[in-house]
């Protein structure tokens, strides 16, 4: 039997009546992809809205439905009358964090960890020995975590380059080869302290707003100055691009205004990038959904990969891959089957090798098989060969 609670949203009424239900987000939602329900889709989420923000009362089924959404934002791309969605979502769960059991202990634990460089870092190491020895189950579906990482360096203070927490602590070999592109433009590339850590993105798709102001207030004071801020994770560049809505304050503004996906700063520096000519096979490009359908700089990839390597589109417009930041470890059977759709349109597209600028993407889809990278590590290696040659 299903459980009530009092529960006030909170969502813009404007926003709210702002959906028409003309039905155009339908073929652009993953989760009514996969299951053809109304209720899975946005104008039918947005529906449960009204019905709750009307009656002050939610129940189990519609917390379940709200927490099913893996966030992508393609309903946004795809809506003629401007809909907020992606916002919209987030003040929903920000409610339901607040006034009902929605994010159980466990969870909030770990999103609290993210925060805790040192922490994560230690516990990413064990997770590495344990892998090693065979002790993880192979149904987590962990990538291969480094037992040491190489510390980077700073290079100059021409841009800073923002490193994170899950991608520092798994992946800061892409990090190395994102700094190294950088540096071919003549750049200098200064590095945050352990202080930025975390960008709070998955705070705020848990509703857990709260913390993700902490943790942005923290990344704030760790870029002093003016210069650009350089980010080479989709999802977190989306997420420090919006440190002005979700604090809103000058401050937070004027951060979120240094904030550039690196494939946009590079695209700016175009001419600055070294000469080569590459012989290597076109390689096809997914678009993560933070890229595409939030930061909406996603053709900037293709302009710094056509400087070396042909790329080949996928046919799926853009379709979310499933990953969803935490979505694929909180909901693997949906997950699973989005994934299923851009594997289809990876095999119809007659290339073999993906790049994708966001760690979850990549991650996802290396987990089914997918020979993937992040563009610029593909960049990067195209140009230490060619400087061999030399």
């Amino acid at each position: 039997m299903s459980k009530n609670f009092k529960v006030s949203l909170g969502i813009d009424e404007d926003a709210l009546a702002s959906c028409v239900s003309c039905g155009l987000c339908l073929p652009h939602c993953p989760t009514y992809r996969v299951t053809q329900e109304e209720t899975a889709s946005p104008r039918g989420r947005i529906a449960l809205m009204r019905q709750v923000e009307a009656a002050g009362v939610a129940d189990d089924t519609f917390i379940s439905f709200m927490d099913a959404c893996i966030q992508c934002r393609g309903c946004e791309t795809a809506c003629p009358s401007g809909v907020p969605f992606g916002p919209m979502m987030e003040t929903t769960r920000e409610a339901l964090a607040d006034q009902t059991s929605y994010q159980p202990r466990y969870r909030r634990l770990g999103y609290s960890v993210l925060g805790m460089p040192r922490l994560l870092a230690l516990g990413s190491r064990l997770i590495a020995v344990l892998q090693r020895l065979r002790l993880i189950p192979s149904r987590l579906a962990l990538p291969r975590i480094p037992l040491r990482q190489t510390k980077l360096k700073a290079s100059g203070d021409d841009v800073w380059l923002f490193t994170g927490c899950i991608m520092d602590a798994w992946m800061r070999d892409t990090h190395a080869a994102v700094k190294r592109v950088v540096e071919s433009t003549g750049a200098g590339v200064r590095l945050p302290g352990n202080e930025a850590g975390c960008c709070g993105a998955l705070h705020v798709h848990a509703g857990l707003t709260l913390k993700a102001k902490k943790l942005a207030n923290k990344v704030i004071e760790a870029f002093p100055g003016t210069n650009p801020i350089l980010v080479d994770s989709a999802g977190c560049g989306a997420q420090l691009k919006d440190y002005g809505h979700l604090l809103g304050t000058t401050k937070a503004a004027a951060f979120s205004s240094r904030v550039f996906d690196v494939h946009e700063w590079l695209a700016e520096n175009l001419d600055k990038l070294p000469k080569i000519n590459s012989d290597e096979p076109p390689v096809i490009v997914q678009d993560p959904c933070h890229l595409r359908h939030v930061q909406r700089s996603h053709e900037a990839v293709r302009l710094v990969m056509n400087q070396y390597i042909g790329t080949i589109e996928l046919d799926d417009d853009g379709l979310c891959c499933g990953a969803g930041g935490a979505y694929s470890s909180l909901h693997p059977e949906t997950a699973a089957e989005v994934r299923t759709r851009k594997l289809e349109s990876i095999n119809r597209s007659g290339g073999t090798n993906v790049v994708s600028a966001n760690p979850g993407c990549m991650l996802h889809l290396q987990q089914a098989g997918v020979s993937i990278q992040h563009p610029l590590e593909l960049v990067d290696s195209i140009i230490a060969r060619a400087m061999k040659r030399e």
